[in-house]
């Protein structure tokens, strides 16, 4: 996986192509739609023109302000990549947001990325994209140019559900809030998160319910217990009791993400686990007594498993 200087070359298969620029966090039914129009039109330009998807790693924040803290992503880059290939990318490319393109004006970014970079056939985008130093440029900027320049060009409106449109921002929100149900209607899929397997304090193997202790960089959901799908090193997936945040029975502050994987003998300390939430099954609590915490272990359990099997019966 290679993150690409912007202003040096593309690969060839990315050339004259329909192309979609952005951050494209999370790659959910908004992103979903852009590339549903881009292949619209790469049909209608005779249907040799690939579909390519432009992010970019890191956030332009991070360049302009690393001073402030970044919020945390909703994927990877790896796992953005491919999410974007599984809606419609027939490319899905990463560049760097370097001082140098973030300081070239609407125009300049124009010429020497879509332009001479891409050689784009078609461009696709939604309303409120911008682009740009201090992103001066609007759609209405890149219809003039696009028209000047011979290029066809999509506006996409976003997708609305229950009323809103869809956003990272949105997502974001409903993780935020533990609604992982939310999050995974406006994604198209159950929310990933991606860690390694680190030490823990092997208490949950002392109550016959071993955890994988996670190690995360992307957005932990809120606190709580939840049934989610974990996905091993070599792809093998299996039902999963997760528990978020601290431990009230044992006075254990601070954000944790264990995850108790249902049938699963082995050790994978150092590697690296993915989960994919399905639902909250409920809040943090604190136990009275060692026998009410297994006993409420062993529902969670159950709950998972059953929450697992109806999604992959």
């Amino acid at each position: 996986m290679t993150v690409l200087d912007p202003l040096a070359s593309f690969p060839p298969e990315c050339l004259h192509g329909v192309v979609t620029i952005g951050h494209f966090d999370g790659a959910h039914l908004g992103h979903a739609a852009l590339l549903r129009a881009a292949r619209a039109l790469s049909e209608r330009l005779g249907g040799g023109a690939p579909v390519v998807a432009v992010t970019f790693e890191p956030h332009a924040r991070a360049v302009l302000r690393p001073d402030l803290p970044a919020p945390a992503p909703l994927t990877p880059l790896t796992d953005r990549l491919q999410a974007l290939r599984a809606i419609g990318a027939d490319h899905a490319v990463a560049i760097a947001p370097t001082r140098e393109l973030l300081g070239l004006s609407s125009g300049e970014f124009f010429n020497r990325v879509l332009v001479a970079g891409l050689a784009a056939r078609g461009i696709v985008e939604g309303p409120d994209f911008c682009f740009g130093k201090n992103r001066s440029g609007t759609m209405a900027t890149l219809c003039q140019l696009c028209r000047a320049g011979g290029i066809e060009l999509v506006e996409v409106n976003p997708v609305i559900l229950d009323g809103e449109p869809v956003s990272s921002t949105r997502i974001r929100a409903a993780l935020e809030s533990g609604d992982v149900t939310a999050a995974a209607r406006f994604l198209g899929r159950p929310y990933r998160l991606r860690g390694s397997v680190v030490q823990g304090d092997r208490r949950g193997r002392t109550l016959g319910f071993p955890t994988a202790n996670l190690e995360c960089s992307t957005l932990v959901p809120a606190p709580g217990v939840y049934a989610a799908c974990a996905i091993l090193p070599d792809g093998f997936n299996l039902p999963s009791a997760v528990h978020v945040g601290p431990l009230p029975t044992f006075g254990v502050p601070g954000l944790r993400v264990e995850a108790h994987l249902i049938g699963f003998q082995g050790d994978i300390y150092g590697q690296p686990l993915a989960l994919e939430f399905l639902s909250r099954l409920r809040d943090p609590a604190r136990f009275p007594n060692r026998e009410a915490l297994v006993d409420q272990l062993r529902l969670d359990v159950e709950r998972a498993r059953a929450a697992w099997e109806a999604n992959h019966g």
